[in-house]
């Protein structure tokens, strides 16, 4: 067994769609990144990498490359999965936390989850996805940005 813990924080962006756990939220803002800027699928992807001392999502993923521009983050999750097995690991377990003000994001939380364990092939109660605010403190209580962690537990094959 080993854990992973990994962490994302993007800003918004007036100009870009909200994609968190592959869903799109509605907002007037989204978050500004290379890829779609899926902060709680990049937080999943660190910790994952994290466990198996893969280096991060910017290693494999890099923000200079044109190949992965506006990417789904899906796809980069399901990529890191490929990358575990391919070293002898499967995951087991990830607890997330995302942190943001606005917009509420519980009614949401359940596709979320059912998209991470599809694309990692864990049962749903494998998966916890939860949010909270900053009350109103730092980058994310005055909204200028959204942060998520993620901590995962893989195991070997």
């Amino acid at each position: 067994m080993r854990i992973g813990i990994g962490i994302d924080v993007h800003q918004f962006s007036e100009d870009r769609r909200l994609v968190i756990g592959g869903v799109e939220v509605p907002s007037p803002v989204g978050l500004l990144g290379h890829s779609d800027a899926d902060v709680l699928l990049h937080a999943i992807s660190d910790a994952l990498l994290g466990a198996a001392a893969l280096g991060d999502i910017g290693k494999h993923f890099p923000d200079t490359s044109s190949e992965f521009k506006d990417i789904d983050s899906m796809i980069l999750l399901k990529h890191v999965g490929k990358l575990l097995a391919r070293e002898g690991y499967k995951p087991v377990n990830i607890d997330a936390m995302l942190l943001l003000e606005k917009p509420k994001i519980a009614p949401y939380i359940d596709e979320m989850r059912r998209n991470i364990a599809r694309c990692l092939d864990l049962e749903l109660n494998a998966v916890s996805v939860k949010a909270t605010t900053n009350e109103k403190l730092g980058y994310v209580g005055r909204q200028e940005g959204a942060c998520a962690h993620a901590v995962c537990l893989i195991e070997n094959t």
